[in-house]
């Protein structure tokens, strides 16, 4: 088990911008229109700003903020499926023997944003690009108090999930809309995080929402407690009352 704070939170989807307009949303959760809408990143250089895929832009709307103030401050950057739209645009100009971008490249591998951030902000602490399962929020969970245990003030916890292009959609169903969630995690006892496995061998249902939304929902209800599931592994999120 593990123990943490969370100090403040952000987060993205199209449509929700602002903290308001997600605790709406966290009382009545519904699935959201196909959109290209993107964050507003008007703090970034205009040069850096037409790089970025949405992914990208995401992840930066809701880190930026969270991080004013703290001069180092590690990153734990997680996404499971990273920045599909940029790497089939790839794998079709490999398919139709186009050449390829180097500058596309560059920026598909998944390290990619955690590369941008430290450019952009000057950041030299320790960041860590995590490609988890479904339960990804709680691998970079205990990545960052690991940090936080050798004596780090804050971690900043990024997850977020592109809206994967159509040819994908027979293998990659976890993503019911773009969004990106943003954690300022803390040392102290607000929070604990322990896993548990199922008894049996067969696999649990996966939660209705991925992870990092479902906690969204209980950081902003007065539930003290709530559990994700994926295939037999069973996390048991904990607030302190």
């Amino acid at each position: 088990m593990i123990t943490f704070n969370i100090a403040q939170w952000r987060a993205w989807a199209p449509g929700l911008a602002s903290v308001e307009h997600w605790q709406q949303w966290c009382q009545q959760p519904t699935h959201l229109h196909s959109s290209d809408e993107a964050p507003d990143v008007s703090f970034l250089p205009a040069m850096q700003r037409r790089r970025l895929g949405r992914l990208a832009r995401m992840a930066f709307a809701v880190g930026w903020p969270l991080a004013e103030g703290y001069e180092r401050l590690p990153l734990v950057f997680v996404s499971r499926h990273g920045e599909t739209p940029r790497t089939f645009e790839i794998l079709c100009d490999v398919a139709n023997s186009e050449p390829l971008s180097p500058t596309q490249f560059s920026l598909s591998v998944h390290n990619a944003v955690i590369g941008l951030w430290s450019i952009l902000r000057g950041e030299t602490s320790e960041m860590t690009a995590l490609a988890a399962d479904g339960d990804g929020l709680e691998h970079g969970v205990f990545e960052a108090a690991a940090l936080l245990a050798e004596g780090a003030p804050a971690v900043l916890l990024i997850i977020t999930e592109e809206q994967p292009p159509q040819a994908y959609s027979q293998w990659i169903d976890d993503v019911p809309f773009p969004y990106a969630v943003g954690l300022l995690l803390t040392a102290g006892t607000d929070w604990s995080l322990s896993l548990t496995t199922a008894d049996d061998s067969k696999e649990l249902p996966p939660s209705q929402w991925p992870n990092a939304l479902s906690l969204l929902r209980t950081l902003n209800s007065a539930q003290g407690a709530c559990r994700h599931s994926w295939k037999r592994r069973v996390w048991n999120w904990q607030r302190s009352l």
